[in-house]
C-alpha cells in the first residue's frame, strides 16, 4: 500500500480516530492482517494553539509546511492534514511539497453533494465558523453553510478547546449541540450537519440526529483510503 503522510497532533485525541480508522478501513478492504501504511508527524498542539488563538497565521503555517516536507522526505504519496481549522493553511503546504493534498472541503462538499443537504449547518472552531476560508470552499461545490449564532459559536468552540482537545466527553455537552442543531433546523432551515471539527465524533454522531449528519474525520480517512488503494492498484 502507498504511503500515507498524515499530519497529526490538533489533537492527538482526533489523530488517534484517523489511525484506528485508517487500520479498520484498510481491514476491511483487503482483509486479513493487512493495516495501513501510515507516516505520522504529531506535532505538539500547544504552541499551535497560541498561535491560533493570537492570529500569527503565517508563523502556523510554516510549522504546517515544515511537517509536509518532513512527511514527503520519509516517503509518503499524499499529504493528509488531521485537522479541520487549519485547511486555512493548505496553500503552506501545498506549496511547500509536490504531493498531492486531500483537502478536507472539498472531501466534505463532495459527500454533501452525494445527499439532498444543501444548507448544512457548520459546528467548528470559532476559525473556522466564522473565517471565510472553509466555507468559500464549500460554497464552490454549492453548498450553502449556515452557522451558530454567536454564543452557541462560544460554546461549540468552548467544548473543543476545553474538553474534547483533552479527551473529556461530558453529557451536558452532547446536549448542548444537539440543541444547537436543532435550534438551526427550526429557525434557519438547515437540513444537514457538518462535524467540522475533527474532535466532534467524539462527542456526537449521525445517531443524535435526525438529518444527515457529515463527520469529517470519517470522510477524510475513506478519501485517504481510496487515493492510496488506487495509486496501489495502478502500480
Amino acid at each position: 500500500m502507498a504511503t500515507i503522510g498524515l499530519i497529526g497532533g490538533m489533537s492527538w485525541e482526533s489523530t488517534a480516530v484517523y489511525y484506528r480508522l485508517l487500520n479498520e478501513g484498510v481491514r476491511a478492504r483487503q482483509g486479513g492482517l493487512h493495516s495501513a501504511d501510515v507516516l505520522l508527524h504529531s506535532v505538539d498542539f500547544s504552541p499551535i494553539a497560541e498561535m491560533q488563538a493570537k492570529g500569527d497565521w503565517d508563523r502556523a503555517g510554516a510549522a504546517m509546511a515544515s511537517s509536509a516536507r518532513r512527511l514527503e522526505q520519509g516517503g509518503a504519496v499524499c499529504i493528509v492534514l488531521a485537522t479541520n481549522t487549519m485547511h486555512k493553511l493548505a496553500d503552506h503546504i501545498t506549496q511547500a511539497t509536490n504531493l498531492p493534498f486531500l483537502h478536507l472541503a472539498d472531501v466534505t462538499a463532495k459527500a454533501i453533494r452525494k445527499t439532498a443537504s444543501r444548507r448544512p449547518l457548520l459546528l467548528a472552531t470559532r476559525f473556522t465558523m466564522e473565517q471565510r476560508f472553509y466555507r468559500d470552499r464549500l460554497g464552490a461545490f454549492g453548498v450553502e453553510t449556515l452557522v451558530p449564532d454567536d454564543a452557541e459559536r462560544t460554546d461549540v468552540h468552548r467544548i473543543i478547546y476545553e474538553e474534547l482537545c483533552r479527551g473529556v466527553v461530558l453529557p451536558a455537552s452532547k446536549a448542548r449541540y444537539r440543541e444547537i442543531v436543532a435550534r438551526a433546523v427550526r429557525e434557519q432551515g438547515a437540513d444537514g450537519v457538518i462535524l467540522g471539527c475533527t474532535e466532534i465524533g467524539l462527542l456526537v454522531s449521525q445517531a443524535d440526529f435526525d438529518l444527515p449528519a457529515f463527520d469529517t474525520t470519517a470522510l477524510h480517512v475513506e478519501a485517504a483510503l481510496d487515493f492510496t488503494l488506487a495509486m496501489e492498484q495502478a502500480a
